[in-house]
């Protein structure tokens, strides 16, 4: 196969003259083709166990369509990998503003710690997280209301039953109420966590024993005072009330007394669980970060990372690999053009810990991509070949710019960045001074005349411009699999691995930076 697809170049010039030949062997050395992957249904049988899974809000309720795909396919693999593992805690790693981190907490009652290098992005996950409760709380509500209508309905069809059974539990209720108040303090001290976490309830448990007070069809001595332990169960010592006040609201019929204690319980819970699963906190990860210096109560648990940028992929694995209380990873990452490369400058820097290579065959090859292939990287094949075509323009613009700076100005690399100026921008003069003032370069040396003639230089390149970054964008899977691979041989060749893989996790259209890094210790580590 290498010898057939070296024939898309020319022996001698090293040219391309094959560019059909030359895209097939780039879909060949791709990960969908190389067969290297673990189809996700795969991973999640495996992990599937007795759980069957959360049923809830969708997260497309709060985000865009982008957004709600990944934390809906990556919330429900990470919390298939935590209940395999046994573990309640996780560490999101470059949180942003918390998308993530907040629907696993809220819907998979998750303990999640959310670190971002920003702390904007910290500051902005706090509300949005507060904001999100709110709308969150209302969904539950129009859930729990839904039931209650479909269990009254059920009820009405037999309505001397449900009296008798109302009045029974009324009376069962009370009495246990009160039994249940001398012990209440013993029953929290040895079902809540020490540590200052109370798991909320579900959903289901909460709105079926609420519409089963409702319609009155409890009607058991033990399976009342396992719904009210249920209640007592993830409330603080100083959340429960004195149940001797039921009596004291003689204006009130018992059943409202009831109901209305019940409620008051049920609030107390939720508030007291939604209060602390979420924590956003902001801190630089670097290879070196000792957690424990960051969350004072870590435990088991496991590491994410939703497109984790450059070398900070590079650095949760290597982090999860050192830590021992870290059972498991799942890592997706991006921006692969702002990974550092030990071989690009042939510096020796011995301290410096490198995004790439990471794996110790890639190491000894001595091997590096430079930027311009990891640029090539970013780019999307998947939605370029459904229409999404490139920006050709606004490269045109940025090319023709990158001559106008190098010939008049004398610059060839700058720190500064022109960024998302094209869509700000109503011509190419525009364009271009508006690029000046961000580069900090004097544009009243540059008449509009001078800018125009450049774009009249090279505008009948603009096909070729296209034609190149075409072939760089059927070029980018081929070296996404190389990064990708490195990361993947790395985790093969730590000892305390059980397993490792990559998982095409979602729709490439939606997300082009769609594999992530999954990897699960020995029980033993």
């Amino acid at each position: 196969d290498d010898d057939i697809f070296s024939s898309a170049f020319c022996e001698d010039s090293e040219k391309l003259i094959n560019v059909h030949l030359f895209a097939l062997a780039a879909k060949y050395y791709s990960l969908s083709s190389l067969g290297v992957c673990t189809p996700l249904e795969d991973v999640l049988e495996a992990l599937k166990g007795d759980n069957e899974g959360a049923t809830g809000i969708k997260p497309d309720e709060f985000m865009n369509n982008k957004k709600s795909h990944e934390v809906q396919m990556m919330s429900e693999l990470v919390d298939s990998i935590a209940n395999y593992c046994g573990i309640k805690q996780v560490i999101d790693i470059g949180s942003g503003k918390g998308y993530l981190s907040s629907f696993l907490s809220m819907q998979y009652n998750l303990k999640v710690y959310g670190i971002d290098s920003s702390s904007s992005n910290t500051n902005g996950a706090h509300e949005r997280n507060r904001k999100l409760k709110k709308h969150w709380r209302a969904y539950q509500s129009r859930g729990k209301e839904n039931l209650e209508r479909q269990s009254l309905e059920k009820a009405n069809e037999k309505p001397v039953e449900s009296e008798i059974n109302c009045k029974t539990i009324n009376e069962e209720l009370l009495n246990n109420a009160n039994s249940l108040q001398n012990q209440g303090h013993m029953i929290i001290q040895d079902l809540v966590p020490t540590c200052g976490f109370a798991e909320m309830a579900t959903l289901e448990t909460s709105t079926e024993a609420e519409a089963d007070l409702v319609t009155g069809t409890l009607s058991h001595e033990t399976k009342l005072s396992e719904d009210v332990l249920a209640i007592l169960n993830v409330l603080p010592a100083d959340a429960v009330e004195d149940f001797s006040s039921l009596h004291n609201c003689g204006e009130l019929c018992e059943e409202e007394k009831v109901q209305r204690k019940m409620t008051s319980l049920r609030t107390k819970a939720r508030k007291s669980s939604e209060s602390n699963l979420y924590f956003p906190l902001t801190s630089c990860i670097t290879a070196e970060t000792e957690l424990s210096d960051i969350i004072t109560d870590l435990e088991d648990c496991m590491m994410v990372g939703l497109h984790t940028c450059g070398d900070l992929a590079a650095n949760t694995l290597r982090i999860f690999t050192a830590k021992p209380e870290i059972k498991a990873v799942c890592s997706v990452g991006c921006c692969y053009h702002l990974l550092s490369e030990q071989f690009e400058n042939q510096e020796e820097c011995h301290d410096q810990v490198w995004g790439f290579p990471m794996c110790q065959y890639l190491k000894d090859k001595g091997w590096c991509c430079g930027r311009n292939a990891r640029m090539s990287a970013c780019l999307a094949l998947d939605r370029v070949a459904v229409g999404q075509m490139l920006p050709t323009e606004s490269l045109f613009y940025r090319a023709i710019l990158q001559v106008i700076i190098e010939e008049i100005y004398g610059v060839t690399k700058s720190d500064r960045h022109v960024g998302k100026t094209f869509s700000k921008s109503s011509s190419f003069i525009d364009y271009v001074r508006r690029s000046l003032k961000k580069l900090e370069l004097d544009d009243s040396k540059l008449p509009d005349s001078c800018i125009m003639d450049y774009y009249e230089k090279y505008k009948h390149r603009m096909n070729e411009l296209e034609a190149f970054n075409m072939l760089k964008v059927v070029l980018a899977p081929c070296i996404e699999v190389l990064i990708l691979l490195d990361r993947l041989c790395y985790l093969k060749e730590q000892e305390n691995i059980a397993w490792s893989g990559l998982v095409k996790l979602f729709d490439p259209v939606k997300s082009p930076r769609c594999y992530a890094v999954i990897a699960l210790k020995n029980q033993s580590c």
